[in-house]
């Protein structure tokens, strides 16, 4: 999953940075709200943590704009930690859920990956396909109940796979989000990724879809849609 960061105090957006990489997701850093902006407004984010006291524009401002673009990217704002008018005042700009300053790490992340869940229509924490499970909480996947060891880039690919169950995903989506702004993008690596995933867990586990990209269903739903 890819996250978006704006956040001008620059200890914390690297600390923010470095804990989300570390927790799986491909991360961008804006530093004010006119960079913030425009790559909330340009490229395809998960989600994004928007800090509301940012020079050049104010998150506000950053957050009103994107939704009066149509951009429905879910959205955590960080707010003073006793200024519950910044709260009313994003969450009626369009934010979906808000951490006041300061805030645990864990808190953070837990509540990103609800948002991502609910975007795409996951309200549980685990994500499964048949008897494949997937706890985003704790990273781990089984098949059958037995563990599955992943490279950090098959897991992100897996799990954006099931985030969107029963969709047919490009490669281009998969390389937006799997991969920051500054990573060198290359479309042949998402085959590599999915051969490995394959050999993993089984070949019919991600259909191809000639032309158009990938999909991951349940097998029962497979099987009926035959």
């Amino acid at each position: 999953m890819r996250v978006l960061i704006v956040e001008d105090e620059p200890n914390l957006g690297q600390q923010l940075r470095t804990t989300l990489e570390n927790a799986g997701y491909a991360i961008d850093l804006a530093t004010n709200g006119e960079d913030g902006h425009f790559l909330g407004s340009t490229e395809d984010y998960d989600a994004i943590v928007l800090d509301l006291g940012l020079p050049e524009i104010d998150g506000l401002t950053v957050l009103d704009r994107w939704r009066k673009e149509g951009k429905g990217t879910p959205v955590l704002v960080l707010t003073a930690r006793d200024s519950w008018s910044d709260k009313v005042a994003g969450l009626d700009a369009g934010a979906d859920d808000y951490v006041a300053k300061p805030f645990q790490t864990e808190e953070l992340i837990a509540r990103l990956r609800a948002l991502i869940r609910r975007a795409s229509g996951n309200a549980s924490s685990e994500l499964t396909a048949g008897d494949i499970r997937l706890d985003t909480r704790s990273g781990k996947v089984t098949r059958g109940g037995e563990p599955v060891k992943l490279t950090a880039q098959e897991y992100k690919l897996l799990s954006y796979l099931l985030h969107h169950k029963g969709k047919v995903v490009s490669r281009t989506e998969l390389i937006e989000h799997i991969y920051d702004q500054d990573f060198d993008r290359d479309s042949n690596t998402i085959e590599v990724f999915v051969t490995r995933i394959r050999k993993k867990l089984g070949a019919e586990v991600i259909t191809t879809i000639r032309g158009l990209g990938y999909s991951l269903e349940d097998p029962e739903e497979r099987e009926a849609a035959q």
